[in-house]
């Protein structure tokens, strides 16, 4: 029982030992690559796990690779991956490109996935062409009425301008532009709203697809609407504008007319002063004529005389003045 015991421990060592073996060399995966047609040595599985690659990220898209007929290099894989890229997708933009004839080489896949495009999507819109629609685009036509037309872009993937080409979002863009230019020149909206094809026609032909990583196949209006009249919009504001000027204006007039008035009833009162003040000097200066002999008293009485038979007649004047006021006021 005693001999059993070291031959127990060995052979738990060993199964240890295998099990570590084998989670650390895969021996499956390279059993799996070996019946599939596709050549890798187990000591290439060995110095991916060296250098932190999962061999089955590797090892299974070359097995499809090889099953469709596609010779890929596996330090090529290996290399891709530890730059970033999708292996598995790469993979499947080939065999998709090769299917439909595309040609599609594995450095330009590389460099279309690493560009952060989805170079399998790519393949697949450069096959079926896709739809963009674009949100509506307001424009003002000639005559002031605002037109909002919606259109439908069908775009196809051009593979070789993938990387450094304009996004969709440019498309969408450049046709917003084209669709605002070409209704702009309209002289009516009823030219627009009768030809909608003439939008789609002009922005075909400026050549939108340039610098972008697709091919505009056409340009289709899905819908235009008539919005508001902007020009009798314009029109109203500027006329509002223009009225509270002229009511600024007018208002800076009142006021200048006002503080005109104020100054000439300081003006009247001060001239009234001026004449109060002369009158003062009069009874002073009838008593220096009267001191000095210049006047007699018979002259004075007649002065005064003279003065009450004014009074009297400017008092009849009042009351005349009362009476034909208050006639047209009964009348």
């Amino acid at each position: 029982m005693e001999g059993l015991i070291p031959i127990i421990i060995i052979g738990v060592a060993v199964l240890i030992f295998l099990t570590l073996l084998l989670s650390f060399i895969p021996v499956g995966l390279w059993i799996t690559a070996y019946f599939s047609g596709v050549k890798i040595g187990l000591f290439t599985l060995v110095g991916m796990r060296l250098r932190k690659v999962i061999p089955s990220r590797i090892v299974r898209p070359m097995i499809k690779a090889t099953k469709a007929g596609i010779n890929i290099d596996v330090d090529k894989l290996e290399a891709h991956y530890l730059a970033g890229g999708n292996v598995n997708t790469v993979v499947d933009a080939l065999i998709a490109a090769q299917r439909a004839n595309i040609e599609l080489p594995f450095e330009r896949a590389t460099a279309i996935d690493l560009a952060g495009r989805n170079v399998l999507e790519a393949v697949q819109v450069s096959v079926n062409p896709k739809v963009i629609e674009t949100p509506n685009v307001a424009a003002v036509a000639k005559d002031g009425i605002e037109v909002m037309a919606k259109a439908r872009v069908t775009v196809r993937a051009n593979i070789e301008r993938l990387v450094g080409g304009a996004g969709e979002e440019t498309i969408i863009a450049r046709v917003g532009e084209g669709i605002v230019t070409t209704v702009g020149s309209a002289e009516t909206h009823k030219a627009v709203l009768e030809n909608p094809d003439g939008i789609s026609e002009n922005v075909l032909d400026k050549g939108l697809d340039s610098g972008t990583a697709f091919e505009i196949l056409s340009i289709d209006i899905a819908d235009v609407d008539v919005g508001r009249n902007i020009g009798a919009t314009l029109q109203t504001d500027q006329a509002e504008a223009d009225k509270r000027i002229a009511q600024a204006k007018a208002e800076e007039r009142r006021a200048m007319a006002v503080a005109k008035e104020q100054e000439m009833k300081a003006e009247v009162q001060f001239q009234r002063a001026k004449v109060v003040e002369a009158e003062a000097e009069v009874p002073k200066a009838l008593a220096e004529a009267l001191r000095s002999g210049n006047m007699g008293a018979m002259d004075y009485y007649n002065m005064k005389n003279i003065m009450s038979d004014t009074n009297m007649r400017e008092s009849i004047s009042d009351i005349n003045k009362d009476d034909n006021n208050n006639s047209n006021k009964r009348n």
